[in-house]
């Protein structure tokens, strides 16, 4: 019997709750969108050719029209067959002249580090774009985004992650300028004995820590005394910088959409694939590959962290990657388990250095998201490219536009009777497909204009 009323009064409660939090739902209003929904600037869309790009049943193929990108890069694109409303991939491409900051700490215009990288894009930053009279250095960029939930988060990066590079990369603009100058050291102490004197100039920390050492053992030539630990130099190499400015860069955008999410409707997540050219060699920054990289507690092992296998392979039986940008809200289905702890914003960074090896005309490097690698393998697009643009004239500067349509065109395959099907009668791709073509030939070009 009083289970029964319990239950009724429960379910009084319940229904009164439930009510109450609809109808304060109700009243209030949603977030603005902090971006509209956009196809990639450099497309150069009206806004009845973006309406039209959204179509899942023709799902036209959309390339370069009369603008031009770096090095003659090469793009195409097209819309799901359905997955989601809207084209959730984006991309950018950009050159971005490296500057100094303002030194003068009484200046208006001057905001400290830490400030500044807490409000990007800071309007010292924007400012100093438009001012060409601190013309420094500039490095190459290319982006690909790949949302998930939504093409918000994918938007925003697409307009500001480079930003957070150009921020990371000014922190060390002096030495990638002068080449001459002495790396920077990392001084890390030396548990081992060695015939060494201690490194002059090594931090007063550590320098404490190595007195106390000494001195617990006793004064100099007393029979207890502890033979000195020494302390041993690292060389941090411009590439490492580069690197490790890039791997900031990412965590700073992640961060960046959180703090915007308090004012804005920024949805889903995205991964994010860059590519950035830069004083002769390619960092390929990926933050979308499926590895897990949390330190598994006891806990975690009340629900399969990884459930599934191969593509089907989903974190907390939810969401198909590790790493990426965004995911703030995202949930483990019916709980209250957040996703975001097991997320990782930090790319796994590739290094290519272009001056060690020739290049022609028909050497590229292929950007793609996994609208492309899912139904195409780096043999057949390895064998597609070569053959298209063995058959293209060397002087004709679309032709790697042309090339990236015709990977988008075999990877979405023609709609039949059982669906979009490609070569072999396989099931094409019914996702979004963005794909980059970039020319490592024109990187010569622009060597010879930094040197």
């Amino acid at each position: 019997m009083m289970t029964r009323v319990r239950s009724a009064v429960s379910s009084i409660l319940g229904g009164m709750m439930s009510s109450s939090a609809e109808e304060n739902h109700a009243h209030r209003a949603d977030p603005p969108l902090r971006f509209q929904y956009c196809r990639p600037e450099f497309l150069a869309l009206s806004p009845d050719e973006v309406e039209c790009s959204a179509d899942h049943i023709s799902r036209p193929i959309l390339i370069l029209k009369d603008s031009k990108l770096p090095w003659a890069t090469g793009y195409a694109e097209v819309i799901n067959a359905g997955k989601s409303a809207l084209n959730e991939d984006q991309a950018c491409c950009e050159v971005v002249e490296l500057r100094k900051r303002p030194e003068d700490h009484s200046s208006p215009s001057y905001t400290p580090t830490s400030r500044r990288r807490s409000s990007l894009p800071s309007a010292d930053i924007l400012e100093t774009i438009d001012n060409p009279e601190h013309k420094e250095l500039n490095f190459h960029y290319w982006g690909l985004f790949d949302g998930h939930g939504g093409s918000g988060a994918a938007v925003f990066a697409s307009k500001f992650l480079h930003l957070h590079v150009e921020e990371q990369l000014q922190e060390v603009l002096e030495i990638l300028q002068n080449p001459s100058l002495q790396p920077p050291t990392c001084l890390g102490e030396d548990t081992t004995l060695h015939p060494l004197h201690p490194v002059a100039g090594c931090s007063q920390r550590g320098l404490s820590r190595a007195a106390s050492l000494r001195g617990a053992a006793g004064a100099p030539g007393s029979p207890n005394t502890m033979t000195p630990r020494f302390f041993m130099e690292k060389k941090i190499k411009q590439e490492s910088l580069v690197v490790g400015a890039i791997e900031n860069a990412f965590k700073e955008m992640d961060a960046h959409i959180g703090r915007e999410r308090a004012v804005y409707l920024i949805s889903g997540g995205c991964t994010a694939l860059v590519v950035i050219y830069l004083l002769g060699k390619l960092y390929v920054a990926n933050a979308g590959d499926s590895r897990a990289y949390k330190t598994v507690q006891e806990e975690d092992l009340k629900f399969p962290l990884i459930y599934g296998e191969g593509k089907k392979a989903r974190v907390l039986a939810t969401i198909g990657i590790s790493r990426g940008l965004g995911d703030h809200d995202l949930k483990v289905h019916d709980s209250d388990i957040s996703i975001k702890p097991f997320l990782s914003c930090s790319p796994e960074v590739k290094v290519y250095d272009l001056s060690q090896c020739e290049r022609g005309a028909d050497d590229v490097m292929v950007l793609a998201t996994d609208g492309l690698w899912d139904v195409l393998s780096n043999e057949e697009v390895a064998e597609a490219i070569t053959g298209f643009l063995g058959n293209c004239d060397p002087d004709d500067q679309h032709r790697y536009t042309m090339t990236a349509q015709d990977l988008v065109m075999k990877a979405r395959g023609v709609l039949k009777d059982r669906g979009w099907r490609i070569a072999g009668d396989r099931l094409g791709s019914g996702d979004d497909i963005s794909v980059f073509i970039i020319p490592l030939m024109h990187s010569s070009s622009n060597e010879a204009e930094a040197s």
